[in-house]
């Protein structure tokens, strides 16, 4: 049996985000829940990282013992901003106990906090209790409920992604954020299975100039192939592609506020590619933008010259969607 001495998150590290027009420290934590409770989402591998029901005893004490690694391993004074994530959403009852989501904002008081959430776990009085918690005044907005929206179209939210909720019930979810007094942090997917590359490229442009007018935060996330993915069984047959990075580059470049990107194995076969010539050069430029909002950065890289770059536009121009059969 593993000791509670033995148990940490699944993930945490610091970093810095550009929050308000300035730069800010930042910590990142991914717990070890009982997991998401839709756990149907076609790319999403993070739903496997969840304790078994076997691993259940003591599940309070194994999520405080992960709390403590934290405030043991990372100081208060290093970080402004904490974004918190689970294999599902911190505020589903069923996966955190609220007693927790209490301890959670003692740690974390004076931060601003983002918490990842189905839209179906935001309601008015709960996080009201929460905000209450954490916030000090040091900061206007001191919550935001982060929300995989992924696409504002209903049919390819439905059919390619299998999210389990509709733009109306994003809408009510932001309703009640921002009664509470949180704000709201919506993600976009580029290139859900089933879609062209230029399909994904036109939905994901159109989905943060919609989104843009309810989400203070947005951010871009090109599709990965993880492990043990409906995606990755299309992978390994040939029927997906990750994006291209010259696709969120022309995402980025369209939008008319600053979205934050940061491409999870981008430049490797199953993350956002190009050809391995250009890939580096590209992924810095993104991580420099994130850092400042300065779209002239993305469009010197739109601008960059490599071979790759007349594929990606004939892929664009030619690839189609309903592609089969082959005869008529």
């Amino acid at each position: 049996m593993v000791s509670l001495e033995e148990v940490r998150p699944l993930a945490c590290w610091t970093g810095t985000d550009y929050y308000q027009g300035e730069n800010i420290p930042s910590l990142t934590i991914i717990l070890k829940t009982r997991g998401c409770n839709w756990n149907r989402c076609l790319m999403c591998g993070y739903r496997f990282e969840r304790y078994s029901a076997d691993e259940l005893l003591d599940f309070e004490a194994k999520l405080n013992a992960q709390l403590n690694w934290v405030i043991n391993n990372y100081p208060s004074s290093s970080y402004s901003m904490v974004k918190i994530y689970s294999s599902g959403s911190l505020f589903d009852p069923k996966e955190v106990p609220s007693s927790f989501l209490s301890r959670i904002a003692s740690a974390f008081r004076g931060k601003v906090v983002v918490v990842e959430t189905r839209p179906e776990f935001i309601e008015e009085n709960k996080l009201e209790t929460f905000i209450s918690d954490i916030d000090t005044g040091a900061w206007e907005t001191p919550l935001y409920c982060a929300i995989g929206l992924e696409t504002t179209n209903d049919n390819i939210r439905d059919k390619c992604i299998d999210k389990g909720f509709s733009m109306s019930d994003f809408f009510c979810a932001a309703e009640e954020a921002r009664k509470a007094g949180a704000g709201v942090k919506a993600y976009v997917l580029l290139k859900p299975p089933y879609l062209t590359e230029n399909e994904s490229i036109e939905d994901s442009a159109n989905t943060i100039r919609e989104v843009a007018k309810i989400a203070e935060l947005i951010s871009l996330n090109p599709c990965t192939v993880q492990k043990n993915t409906n995606v990755e069984f299309l992978w390994k047959r040939g029927g997906y592609r990750p994006p291209y990075l010259w696709s969120v580059l022309e995402v980025i470049s369209r939008a008319d506020i600053f979205v934050t990107c940061d491409p999870v194995g981008a430049g490797k076969v199953r993350g956002p590619h190009n050809c391995g010539k250009c890939d580096t050069s590209i992924i810095d430029g993104i991580r420099d933008y994130n850092l400042n909002g300065d779209l002239s950065l993305i469009e010197a890289l739109l601008e960059i010259e490599c071979d790759c770059k007349d594929e990606w536009e004939f892929i664009c121009m030619k690839e189609r969607s309903y592609c089969m059969p082959l005869t008529h």
